[in-house]
């Protein structure tokens, strides 16, 4: 567990680091992407020649007989909401960092991207379950508070419930937010979730994934710990046929994660703990713009 003064000392160093990344590389992206998506009545006026049809307000026209229309504009303050994984499994890695650090700096970049942007951020931390709530505000304390309690997390809970986290977000969440959903994807049972989740709000998944996740080195006879469970476990890793069956649990865990979001209309993106998780957001957030 981190002390006081280490914790601190790695808030102000993601803090330079994410502040530079969310200004410099992608708030304009960001902002691109997200604008526009809600819209709010403002106003009806008379009918131009040109105004869509489908915005006519045609109780206030008969009544005047003129045509009028409804008048919307862009929601100018958003939502953001980021459920992070923080259960045992997203202390794996072995490559470029754990899923759980690799997790804390996008969470802090997307909170300056969104407190830069005037939005509000809040998050959820779960593991099997809610392990923190930390309700949406403006502003760069709010985004340095959020930090803070990512990385002073230790979860009391085993396991992860990817459902549960949606469930509270459902229920705590009524007007229409954008949605992070930080995790290794590794349970089941959330597809339903997901589901009412998507025809709400804007989600956006990412899946983390170290490369011991997809590949099992081939170190002959050893004994690994399940670390949601504590479990102890022998398995030949020189064995060809262990070595396919783990990489096909991986493809298998990655297809029903990927179902759920298609069938959710949400989208998820696929990062591995050593890949620069820069070009993956940016590559998002302009493909959003086409």
């Amino acid at each position: 567990m981190l002390t006081t003064a280490e914790i601190l000392r790695k808030v102000r160093d993601l803090e330079i680091k994410s502040k530079h990344l969310a200004s410099d590389l992608f708030s304009g992206e960001y902002h691109s992407a997200f604008k526009g998506k809600g819209m709010s009545f403002r106003e009806v006026r008379e009918y131009y020649p040109g105004d869509d049809v489908r915005f006519i307000d045609w109780n206030v026209s008969a009544r005047f007989n003129h045509p009028f229309s409804k008048v919307f504009e862009e929601e100018r303050e958003l939502t953001v909401m980021l459920l992070v994984d923080v259960s045992a499994s997203s202390l794996v890695g072995t490559v470029g960092g754990t899923k759980k650090n690799i997790a804390t700096e996008i969470a802090a970049v997307l909170a300056f991207a969104a407190v830069n942007n005037g939005d509000k951020v809040g998050a959820i931390l779960y593991s099997n379950k809610i392990e923190k709530f930390i309700p949406p505000k403006k502003g760069k304390q709010q985004a340095l508070f959020l930090i803070r309690e990512l990385l002073g997390m230790d979860a009391t809970g085993r396991g992860t419930e990817l459902k549960k986290a949606l469930q509270y977000f459902n229920n705590t969440n009524r007007q229409k937010s954008i949605a992070f959903i930080l995790s290794d994807f590794l349970d089941g049972g959330y597809e339903d979730a997901l589901r009412i989740a998507g025809n709400r709000h804007d989600l956006i998944g990412l899946k983390l994934y170290d490369k011991l996740d997809q590949h099992l080195p081939d170190l002959g006879l050893v004994q690994i710990r399940d670390l949601e469970t504590g479990g102890l476990q022998w398995i030949d890793s020189g064995s060809k046929q262990v070595r396919t069956q783990h990489e096909q649990d991986f493809f298998r865990i990655t297809e029903t994660a990927n179902q759920a979001f298609k069938k959710a209309g949400s989208d998820l993106l696929h990062l591995r703990t050593d890949e620069d998780y820069m070009k993956v957001l940016r590559q998002f957030f302009l493909s959003r713009n086409r």
